[in-house]
Order: structure tokens, then sequence, then C-alpha cells
């Protein structure tokens, strides 16, 4: 498996980032969204973070030249035709996850490796959809991709070795930390990091203690960065509950069961930084 260019098929944060990962790393990257204004809006954007870096003398302005040269934004699904790996980054939704990668199958080259940068679904579902089961795998970037150094290669059990090998060098070439994984939820961070995250928002629910000071216990008494309903902000409520959901689904532990409030404000679309309201309140 040798990869020249990667396509990259989703226009939200994770999509962007990861092509900027990409185009830094010096592969060709054709970036699609479902229109060709909105994947036009994305290179746009890149080229304002990139441009950005040079301001803080973090990139030289020819290298940010060099990089948005490498990025091609396109609209239509069959521009991904001769990328050497499709890294897909939709809404976390299987059913539109699988529709994707039977497009793919069919659209793409043969010998291209199909991915999915999904946190916690099943890998061996989207490969199931293919005519290529043993060329799909799981490339978990985490955001924001730029700053992150880990990259979770999942291997689904259909996933051929060369596939796994080829998808863990794409991404110590990005510059990033691999680990290997076999397909199930939550793979190593999530299914560590959700239960955990969950709790924090039941002992919010129950009153066990204020927003506030559990944010600051843990930051404290831990030395975590950042509190649990922060991080749940920062990752977005729906996002949460959707990863909570896949853990529970697959366990059945009690543990995982999504704490209530979570629900509730998801469904008063109280979603955390994206719009603005969450655990937190944010400016926009």
């Amino acid at each position: 498996m040798t990869v020249k260019r990667v396509g990259i098929v989703g226009s939200g944060i994770m999509g962007a980032g990861i092509a900027e990962v990409a185009a830094k790393a010096g592969f060709e990257v054709v970036l699609r969204s479902r229109a060709q204004s909105t994947a036009d809006a994305m290179v746009a954007g890149l080229e304002k973070s990139l441009t950005k870096q040079v301001d803080r003398g973090k990139l030289e302005p020819a290298e940010r030249d060099a990089v948005l040269g490498r990025v091609r934004g396109v609209g239509d699904l069959g521009e991904l035709r001769e990328c050497d790996l499709v890294i897909e980054s939709i809404v976390e939704d299987l059913a539109a996850k699988k529709h994707l990668f039977a497009e793919l199958d069919r659209i793409c080259a043969d010998h291209t490796v199909l991915a999915t940068n999904t946190s916690t679904l099943p890998v061996v579902e989207m490969a199931m959809s293919t005519g290529r089961p043993d060329k799909v795998c799981g490339i978990h970037f985490f955001n924001p991709a730029p700053m992150m150094a880990l990259v979770e290669v999942v291997r689904a059990i259909t996933s051929s070795d060369e596939t796994i090998e080829g998808a863990t060098t794409f991404a110590t070439t990005c510059g990033k930390n691999a680990v290997q994984v076999k397909d199930q939820a939550g793979f190593i961070v999530n299914a560590l990091l959700f239960p955990y995250l969950n709790n924090a928002a039941k002992l919010f629910d129950a009153g066990v203690a204020t927003r506030d000071d559990i944010d600051a216990a843990m930051k404290g008494g831990c030395n975590f960065p950042m509190g649990p309903l922060e991080l749940l902000d920062l990752v977005g409520l729906d996002t949460s509950l959707a990863i909570i959901e896949a853990l529970y689904a697959e366990f059945k532990d009690p543990n995982y069961a999504a704490a209530p409030v979570l629900r509730r404000m998801v469904s008063a679309e109280r979603l955390g930084r994206k719009t603005g309201l969450g655990f937190y309140e944010y400016k926009r």
C-alpha cells in the first residue's frame, strides 16, 4: 500500500483538520464536500488557518503556499476515483456511513483503501458494505487533528495485514503516534474516557456537586487539564451521547447507560461549544 493521494469526505472540523495534517505531510489531498461551494469554503478556511500560523511565526510563507498547492476541494464524489486512500469523516450515523462506503467502493480504483474516522461505530459493518472488506479499516484522528498526537488504527475482523500496516505508515508519516486496536466499540480512548464523562454528568444531574466544583475537583485532584463537563462541551453533547449509546449497545453494561441530563440537553440543542450553550455558556 503506497499512498500518494488522499481523499477526505466530510466538510466538518475533522475533515478540514485531517486535510491540513495530510497536506503538511506531503500528500496530495482531494477534499470532498457535498457542494462545490462548501468545498471551496473549506479550502479558504484552511488558507486562513495556515496564514495565522505564518503570522505567529510557526510556518514559513513558502510552506503555506506548498501545503495549499497540494489541496483541491471538490463537490463530486467521482473526483476521489484515483486516490490511494480515502478517509470518511461524515456524521456519526452508521446508515449514512454504510451508504457512503458502498458508493466509494463503486467509484474508487481497485487498489484504494477505504478508512473511517469514526470514534466508536463498528468498522466491520462499513467494510461489509463494500466488495473489498480486506481494504477497509479505521483511522481515527482526534480533534483538533493538527494538534492531537494520537491516531487509532482500527483493525476490523476483515482487514488485511497490508491494510493495517499501510494505514499505520500513513499515520506515522503524518507525524502522529499510531496505536493499533481491534474493532470494538470505543476502541481504546473513548472506551476509557466516556464512562468517566458520563458519570460526571450523572453526578451533576444528581446534585452531588456543582458544575464548577466537579470540574475543579478533577483538575485539582487528578491534574487533568480540563474538567469532565468542560470536555463534554468541547466534544459536543450530541457526539458524546452517540458514543455513550454505542458503548451501551455493545456491552449492555449499566455503567454505560447515558445520563438523563445528556439526553435532555441534546433535545434542547444545548450541544456545548458548537451551539454556544452546554454545561457552560460561550460567546459566539
